[in-house]
């Protein structure tokens, strides 16, 4: 079974209802083998893609994840990105914000951080937090020092968002290309995750109590995502709702829609002058001498 990128892509001017939104579907393979097959197969195009979007060097791509603790984001990464030229990538975890960060816009600590043309930047949160934690615990908007007026301006989350639209447009104009993935995990899965880390002793230091106290908020963060994702997605940074109950199949998703975002770009390796040409011929006469 194919699969279709745009079957999870948000459209914009319409409101995001995740009801609507499968947290799994049918699954892509019916074997582990099979599933191996289509993965494997799926990061060596990625491989071939990477180092032709390298060497063209026109554009950058930037890979945001999103989603509730335990939706599977750096599992989707490590997976995924496996045969990605390690000089040719870079992954940042955005966590709490430092003392310096906070001295700065709530955009500036990303914007350090974008991938270079030819490279690809992938971001384990972005500054997607700060309209989605920040709006479900305002209480950490007092830490950033921001003028007292704008804190009770009933436009201040608006403001947020086209700032971080603004933003993209911007990138996109300059050769950035950005695919965004809210990997869509249901409450009784992420209970399930949380268990296993539980149980497992290698996996114990993946998991707080104040992951379990997060869990209090999840209509909150429902609806922060439902206007998150409704606002920020546009053609030329769309977001992806990607069911993340099964981690497989999220992974094959992740995989065919990056996939899908390189081929868009229609790159082709640099082409080489006449003089060029003859220069390599001379070099290679003589290497064979």
């Amino acid at each position: 079974m194919k699969i279709h990128s745009n079957d999870f892509r948000v459209k914009p001017g319409k409101k995001v209802d995740l009801k609507e939104w499968p947290t799994i579907r049918t699954s892509y393979f019916k074997t582990k083998d099979e599933y191996q097959n289509i993965l494997e197969a799926h990061v060596g195009r990625l491989s071939e893609l990477q180092q032709l979007h390298y060497a063209s060097g026109r554009y950058a791509l930037l890979l945001i994840f999103q989603g509730m603790d335990a939706a599977g984001k750096d599992g989707a990464i490590r997976h995924v990105l496996s045969g990605v030229n390690p000089e040719g990538c870079e992954v940042f975890s955005f966590k709490q914000p430092s003392a310096e960060e906070l001295k700065h816009d709530f955009i500036w600590r990303t914007t350090c951080r974008l991938p270079e043309l030819g490279r690809i930047g992938i971001f384990n949160r972005s500054y997607y937090e700060e309209v989605l934690i920040a709006r479900v615990h305002p209480e950490i908007l007092l830490t950033q020092n921001l003028p007292k007026k704008s804190l009770g301006d009933a436009s201040f989350w608006r403001d947020r968002y086209r700032s971080i639209v603004d933003l993209e447009r911007h990138l996109h104009r300059n050769g950035t290309q950005i695919i965004k993935c809210f990997l869509h995990l249901s409450k009784k899965e992420q209970a399930k995750r949380f268990i296993e880390r539980i149980d497992d002793p290698n996996k114990n230091w993946k998991f707080s109590q104040a992951d379990v106290n997060e869990r209090e908020y999840w209509p909150k963060y429902w609806e922060a995502y439902e206007e998150c994702l409704g606002a920020t997605t546009t053609r030329h940074a769309p977001w992806y709702a990607i069911p993340a109950d099964d981690k497989e199949n999220a992974r094959l998703i992740v995989s065919q829609i990056l996939i899908e975002a390189f081929e868009d770009l229609k790159m082709a390796y640099p082409k080489s002058s006449e003089k060029h040409l003859r220069e390599l011929q001379s070099i290679r006469k003589a290497l064979t001498k």
